[in-house]
C-alpha cells in the first residue's frame, strides 16, 4: 500500500470515526463491535474456562496421588463416575483430555490472542478499530459457541472425550471404542471446528488491521515487539488451523459415514471391522502440523507481552529489536517444520526422524536470541518491581528452564528413552503451559488500567506471583525425575507396578503443590474482579510507557480517540533518554519519550 494512499486511510478514518449511534446495552456489552470491549469478552471467558480447567486438573492429580483413598469430592463433582468417593478409570483419561483441550486452546489461545490482540492492535498502531468489527464479534461469539459445546460434552451419558487432548485413532475413530468414544467424542469435533472458524475469522482481522490500517509515521520498524508477536502469531494460525479442520473433517467422515482415512484392520471382541487401507500415523502428521506451531501460537504473544513490560519496567531500550523481530520470523517459519519429533516412536522413517531433529534443534537459536535480549534488556536497568514485570521475568525463567529439556525431546534418540512419561509432561507445562499463563498475567496487571479505568492491588498481586512461581516448580521440576525413571503419563494408578512404588511420595508431593497453587488463583479472581469495581481510579499512563494506548482517554469511547489520531515520530522504546540543554522533547524529570513527540532538528533516530 502506498504512503499516499495509507495517509488518506488514516485520514478517513479520523474524519468518520467518531460519530456513533448511541448504543443500547445489547449493543455495547453483548453483541458489541468495539475491539476493547471484545477483548474484555475474551478474558472473561477465558478465566472462565481457566477456572475449570484447573479444577479438573486438581481432580486427576488427586486420583494419581492417593490412588486408593475415596474422596466424596468425586461424587459431587464428577457424579455416577465417582460413586462412593472412586473415580472411574474411564472418567480420569476424559479428565486429562478435557483439561488439556480447554487449557490449550480455549485459556491460552483465545485468552491471549482474542484479549490482547484485540485490546492492543488497534490502540498500539494508531487504529480506531480492526478492520472488520462485525467479523470481530462473530469470531467471539464462535468461540463463545465453541466453549459452551465443550462444556455440554461433560454431561453426556457415556462422558466426555476420552482420547487424550491430542484424540488420536482409533479411540476416537471408533464411537464403540470405550465410553468416552462416543457422543462426547462427537461434541468435542464439532466444538473444535467451531474454534477453529473462530480463529481463523480473528487472525485475518488482526493481519489485515496491521497491514492496512496504521497511523502515520508507524512503519513496520516502528511497531512495538507486542504487535509483531500478534501479527506473526496471526499469520501462524492462518497457515496451520486449516489443517486441523480438515482432520477432524476426515474423522468426523470416519465416526460417521463408514470411511477409512484413519482406520485399517480392525478387530473389535473377535469381529473384523470392514475398514481397510486408512493410517492412524496420518492422523498424528496432520494433528501436529497443527499441533506444533499451535506451541508457538500459545507462547509469541506472552514473549511478545513481555517484551513490552520489561522493557517499561526496566527504563531501558528493548535490547536488539531487529533481532527480536528476526527471531520472531524464524520462530514462525521453524514452527511449520518441526512437528515429527512428536512422532518419533510412531514408526516413522528413521531418516525424517534425523530431519526433524535437526529443524526442532534449529529452533532453539532464536528462542535463545530472545531470552538473551531479555536478560540483557533487565542488565543495569532501572528495575520497576511490580506485579506485571515479575510475571514477565518469571516467564524468562521458565521459557529457558522447560527449553532446556526440549533440546533433549528434540533429539530422536534421546526421545524414545522419555517419550510418553511424566518428563514430557514437565518440558511441555514449563515452557509452553505455565509460560504462556505468566504472560497472560503479566498482561492482565499491567494493561488492566486500560481496560477497566482502574488499577489492581499491588500487594495482593506480590502474594499471587510468589506462591504462584514456587508452587509451579513445585509442580513440574519432580515431575522431570519421575520422568527419567520411566512413569508413564496417563495411567490413572501406578500401584499394580511395584517398580513405581517409590516415586508414589512424589506424585504426593506435586499434588499438594498444586492444590496450593490452584488456591492461590482464587487471590488473583478477587483481585480482579473486585478491582474492576472498587480499584483506584488509574491515571491516564500508569507505568509512564511510550506506547500509543497511553494516549487516549481513561474513559473508553468507540473510536479511541476523541479528534484526530496521533501520528508517530520515533520507535516505542525511547526510555532513559538524558535531558540534555535545550532539548526541550524530553520534560524535566521525566526518562521516557512517547511516541507521538516529534523528533528535534538534528536528533539521531535510535535504531533506525
Amino acid at each position: 500500500m502506498s504512503t499516499e494512499a495509507h495517509n488518506n486511510t488514516a485520514d478517513h478514518h479520523e474524519d468518520h470515526g467518531h460519530h456513533h449511534h448511541k448504543d443500547t446495552f445489547i449493543t455495547k456489552y453483548i453483541f458489541s463491535i468495539d475491539h476493547k470491549m471484545i477483548s474484555k469478552q475474551y478474558l472473561l471467558t477465558g478465566l472462565f474456562m481457566g477456572i475449570i480447567g484447573i479444577a479438573m486438573s486438581i481432580l486427576f492429580r488427586m486420583q494419581l496421588a492417593w490412588p486408593d483413598k475415596q474422596f466424596t469430592v468425586y461424587e459431587i463433582f464428577l457424579g455416577k463416575w465417582g460413586a462412593e468417593g472412586i473415580m472411574d478409570p474411564n472418567v480420569y483419561l476424559a479428565l486429562v483430555t478435557i483439561h488439556g483441550t480447554i487449557m490449550v486452546f480455549f485459556v491460552l489461545t483465545a485468552g491471549l490472542s482474542g484479549t490482547f490482540s484485540n485490546l492492543l492492535i488497534p490502540l498500539q498502531i494508531g487504529a480506531r478499530d480492526m478492520a472488520s468489527g462485525f467479523l470481530n464479534m462473530i469470531s467471539y461469539w464462535l468461540f463463545f459457541l465453541s466453549s459452551i459445546i465443550m462444556l455440554m460434552s461433560l454431561f453426556v451419558e457415556a462422558g466426555p472425550a476420552a482420547a487424550g487432548w491430542t484424540i488420536y485413532p482409533p479411540l476416537s475413530a471408533l464411537p464403540q471404542a470405550m465410553p468416552g468414544s462416543g457422543a462426547g467424542m462427537t461434541l468435542w469435533l464439532v466444538s473444535m471446528a467451531i474454534f477453529i472458524a473462530s480463529s481463523l475469522l480473528g487472525s485475518l482481522n488482526y493481519i489485515v488491521t496491521v497491514i492496512n490500517l496504521r497511523t502515520k509515521g508507524m512503519s513496520m520498524t516502528r511497531l512495538p515487539l507486542t504487535i509483531w508477536a500478534f501479527f506473526v502469531t496471526a499469520i501462524i494460525g492462518v497457515v496451520s488451523f486449516p489443517v486441523l479442520f480438515s482432520a477432524a473433517l476426515m474423522l468426523i467422515m470416519d465416526r460417521s459415514f463408514g470411511t477409512s482415512f484413519f482406520l485399517s484392520d480392525i478387530y473389535i471382541a473377535g469381529e473384523v471391522l470392514h475398514n481397510q487401507g486408512g493410517s492412524p500415523v496420518l492422523f498424528e502428521h496432520l494433528f501436529w502440523f497443527l499441533g506444533h506451531p499451535e506451541v508457538y501460537i500459545v507462547i509469541l504473544p506472552a514473549l511478545g507481552i513481555t517484551s513490552e513490560i520489561i522493557a517499561t519496567n526496566s527504563r531501558k531500550p528493548i535490547f536488539g529489536y531487529r533481532a527480536m523481530v528476526a527471531s520472531i520470523l524464524a520462530i514462525a517459519f521453524l514452527s511449520t517444520i518441526v512437528w515429527g519429533h512428536h512422532m518419533f516412536v510412531s514408526g516413522m522413517n528413521p531418516f525424517l526422524g534425523s530431519v526433524f531433529t535437526f529443524t526442532t534443534l534449529l529452533i532453539a537459536i532464536p528462542s535463545a536470541v530472545k531470552a538473551f535480549n531479555y536478560i540483557t534488556t533487565l542488565w543495569k536497568g532501572n528495575l520497576q518491581f511490580n506485579p506485571a514485570m515479575l510475571f514477565s521475568i518469571g516467564l524468562v525463567s521458565t521459557f529457558i528452564s522447560g527449553g532446556l529439556t526440549g533440546i533433549i525431546l528434540g533429539d530422536s534418540a534421546l526421545d524414545i528413552n522419555v517419550h510418553d512419561t511424566y518428563f514430557v509432561v514437565a518440558h511441555f507445562h514449563l515452557v509452553m503451559g505455565i509460560s504462556a499463563l505468566y504472560g497472560l498475567f503479566a498482561g492482565v496487571y499491567h494493561w488492566f488500567p486500560k481496560m477497566f479505568g482502574r488499577m489492581m492491588n499491588k500487594n495482593l498481586g506480590y502474594v499471587h506471583f510468589w506462591v504462584t512461581v514456587i508452587g509451579a516448580y513445585g509442580i513440574f521440576f519432580p515431575m522431570h525425575f519421575i520422568g527419567m525413571a520411566g512413569l508413564p503419563r496417563r495411567y490413572y494408578t501406578n500401584t499394580a507396578f511395584p517398580y513405581f512404588d517409590d516415586l508414589a511420595n512424589i506424585n504426593v508431593v506435586i499434588t499438594i503443590f498444586a492444590i496450593i497453587t490452584a488456591a492461590v488463583q482464587l487471590v488473583f479472581l478477587y483481585n480482579f474482579i473486585s478491582s474492576i469495581f472498587y480499584g483506584k481510579k488509574a491515571p491516564q499512563n500508569p507505568w509512564k510507557s511510550n506506547t500509543l494506548e497511553w494516549t487516549t482517554p481513561v474513559k473508553h469511547l468507540h473510536g479511541n480517540w476523541p479528534g484526530a489520531i496521533p501520528h508517530v515520530y520515533r520507535w516505542s522504546y525511547d526510555y532513559s533518554k538524558l535531558n540534555k540543554e535545550g532539548d526541550d522533547y524530553v520534560i524535566a524529570g521525566q526518562d521516557f519519550v512517547p511516541q507521538n513527540v516529534p523528533l528535534q532538528e538534528g536528533e539521531e533516530e535510535l535504531n533506525h
